[in-house]
């Protein structure tokens, strides 16, 4: 078999394929299978930034007032009684985990501002997590405030991140910037360790019996990875950060283009609850038939061998038309 060990913000990892943060790695139930399933690292399930801030409640008045805090989430979290220990419980989650898993532990957290709950990350070092995610994203939807100050936040939560812990932090981000590859430029001078492309985000949908907003489209599909593709590629080469790539990872196909792009890992979840926990080991025998074919004998043989600044048609990765590819086409019936 290949040799499929990778580095990841510092961490030796036996192959490139991490759980990613969902709720599959969400309670201790679920560490017998993770432990079984192959992965390299795990990502545990989030810990949102509300519920840290349940801790303060004496400065709860306060955040309330701010625009990124949603009153539901609030109200949603006060009456919850069950939620009123969820940091205790997430340091208790990493403990357990680094006792019974072998692999990379790494911690995650939802959050939207860099204020008050940013002790927090020492807490989840003291609780022995290998690494730190920080899943950030505020919808660019207030027309008050302009890009400037929404990408800040970004910096102000690494920069206070940063001050508490010596641990491994990677950024989990969207791609709605104007200026994608320049933030993403700003975000590794920054100093973090790895960029996690991208954000798989709540999407509405509307019920039109019951006039009710609901959610769609829950799972990724595997037409939703061109664009970690695109930007694992562009941006590998030109970044010094690691670079993990996420969403519409179905086959073992697709975890190789992603290394090719120059992606460090891959970070996998829907296929996994379409699949199974087993769906790892078999993308890993997909992984290893390819490279046999190919004679690759380790993943660092091929990763980056397509990225834009090595493949042979570099500007095929910012196109963004489809002039060459309906033209000529006859429409359906025609």
């Amino acid at each position: 078999m290949a040799d499929f060990s990778t580095t990841y913000m510092g961490l030796t990892l036996k192959n490139p394929i991490i759980i990613g943060s969902s709720g599959l790695s969400d309670s201790e139930k679920q560490f017998p299978g993770i432990q079984h399933s192959g992965a390299g690292a795990v990502v545990l399930k989030s810990l949102f930034e509300e519920e840290i801030l349940l801790d303060m409640k004496a400065k709860l008045t306060q955040m309330n007032t701010e625009s990124y805090l949603y009153p539901e989430t609030l109200e949603f979290y006060e009456h919850d009684d069950t939620s009123k220990e969820a940091t205790q419980k997430y340091l208790e989650l990493i403990k357990s985990a680094k006792s019974q898993l072998d692999i990379p532990v790494i911690a995650s957290i939802n959050c939207v501002t860099a204020d008050q709950w940013t002790y927090f990350p020492a807490e989840i070092e003291r609780a022995g997590a290998d690494a730190l995610e920080l899943n950030v994203f505020t919808l660019p939807s207030n027309i008050h405030r302009t890009a400037v100050q929404n990408e800040q936040t970004y910096f102000d939560i690494i920069k206070a991140v940063r001050k508490v812990t010596k641990i491994p932090v990677s950024l989990k981000l969207s791609f709605y910037f104007s200026d994608l590859a320049g933030m993403l430029k700003r975000v590794d001078d920054a100093g973090i360790d790895a960029l996690v492309m991208f954000n798989r985000f709540y999407n509405p949908d509307f019920d039109t019996d019951s006039f009710e907003v609901t959610s769609s489209h829950v799972l990724s599909t595997p037409s939703d990875i061109s664009m970690p593709l695109r930007w694992a590629s562009i941006l590998s080469e030109r970044l010094k950060t690691d670079i993990s790539a996420t969403t519409g990872v179905d086959t073992g196909q697709d975890v190789v283009k992603l290394l090719l792009a120059g992606a460090k890992t891959v970070q996998v979840a829907s296929t996994l609850y379409r699949n199974g926990m087993g769906r790892i080991g078999e993308l890993i025998t997909e992984m290893d038939k390819w490279m046999s074919a190919k004679g690759f004998g380790k993943v660092d043989d091929f990763r980056g061998k397509m990225s834009q600044s090595n493949t042979d048609d570099p500007a095929a990765l910012e196109r963004v038309q489809f002039m060459k590819y309906f033209r000529g086409q006859k429409a359906y019936n025609t």
